[in-house]
C-alpha cells in the first residue's frame, strides 16, 4: 500500500485500506452492498484535506478546475 499525501495520514490510510479491502473481498464481491468503513474514511478524508491545504495544493486544484472542470 502506498503512502498518503501527508505523513500524518499514513496510519489512517492503512486502517482504511485494510477495512475497505476486507469489506470488498469478503462482502461486496459476495453481494452484500451495505457500506462499511465510513467513519474511518471520514477521518482519513479530513486528514488528507488538511494536508492538501497545508501544502497549498488546494489552490493549484482550484486553478486546474477552472481550466478544465470535470
Amino acid at each position: 500500500m502506498s503512502q498518503s499525501i501527508g505523513r500524518s495520514c499514513d496510519e489512517l490510510k492503512k486502517e482504511y485500506d485494510t477495512c475497505f479491502n476486507k469489506w470488498y473481498s469478503e462482502k461486496f464481491l459476495k453481494g452484500d452492498l451495505r457500506p462499511e468503513c465510513e467513519e474511518i474514511f471520514k477521518k482519513y478524508r479530513d486528514c488528507v484535506l488538511n494536508a492538501v491545504k497545508n501544502k497549498n495544493i488546494d489552490k493549484l486544484l482550484g486553478e486546474a478546475r477552472k481550466d478544465d472542470p470535470f
